[in-house]
């Protein structure tokens, strides 16, 4: 399959959605550079996918490794066509005046600071060939607030913004802006991350059928498929056993 962008940036390709991503784009027909903290596991993908996938390792927070990112990628993989910004995290459920600030200082590091230093190392590139794709996922909890999401909602919050924002920017560009924003999903690390227990994390999706990394892959994988004039600002996506909740009403005071 020939696409007109062929070098794919993902950020967090260590496991879950970025792993998942990096495999279907491949498959695809692009070149991946898959990047993450985790070196052996960025190998192991490498391994897997063949010769189009570029390990590369590197930490959202080091902000001097972010933005020096387009010098340091080796010869015949600098020009990056598409930008996948899925690193992120969410650390914790407890409510705002109970948690840790360094777990805030870590998700606002990786999930806001993280993605627009990369996002600004990348696209003067793509505005200057007048062709590229920045796709970011963002979280339904960006949108609809639920108890423990406090700071993790707010960068998710960030995220649809800065797309739409950056959407704006372009107007009168080749250059397209997407933000994915997914419900509930499974099959990777982040409940374990942020509950910091694998029974919990196993406990969290008990009798639900959630999403997959897969289905975040497939959904990439169709919104770069589409013609270059056709531009999807955003795809909010849930499992069929979830919906927005409605208001909660507490009735203890009366």
């Amino acid at each position: 399959m020939t696409h007109p962008l062929k070098t794919v940036l993902v950020t967090g390709a260590t496991a879950g959605f970025g792993h998942a991503i990096a495999l279907r784009l491949v498959k695809d027909g692009f070149r991946v550079i898959a990047t993450g903290r985790r070196l052996e596991r960025l190998d192991a993908l490498a391994k897997e996918a063949g010769e189009n996938l570029l390990p590369f390792q590197l930490d959202m927070t080091d902000l001097d490794a972010v933005k020096a990112l387009p010098g340091s990628l080796p010869q015949g993989w600098q020009q990056v066509d598409v930008l996948i910004n899925n690193a992120g995290l969410a650390l914790g459920l407890e409510k705002a005046w109970e948690t840790k600030p360094a777990d805030w200082e870590q998700m606002i590091a990786t999930n806001v600071t993280g993605l627009v230093e990369i996002t600004r190392a990348l696209l003067p590139g793509m505005v200057e060939r007048n062709a590229g794709h920045v796709i970011s996922l963002g979280s339904t909890a960006g949108i609809y607030p639920y108890p423990g999401a406090n700071v993790y909602g707010a960068t998710k919050a960030f995220v649809d913004q800065f797309m739409r924002n950056l959407r704006s920017d372009l107007l009168g560009k080749q250059v397209r802006a997407t933000n994915i924003a997914p419900g509930l999903c499974g099959g990777s690390e982040f409940s374990q991350v942020r509950l910091g227990d694998d029974a919990k994390a196993a406990a969290f999706y008990d009798k639900t059928k959630p999403l997959l990394p897969e289905d975040i892959a497939e959904t990439v994988a169709w919104v770069l498929k589409l013609p270059p004039h056709v531009n999807i600002n955003q795809i909010e996506m849930m499992p069929t056993c979830q919906a927005s909740a409605g208001l909660a009403v507490d009735r203890s005071m009366a």
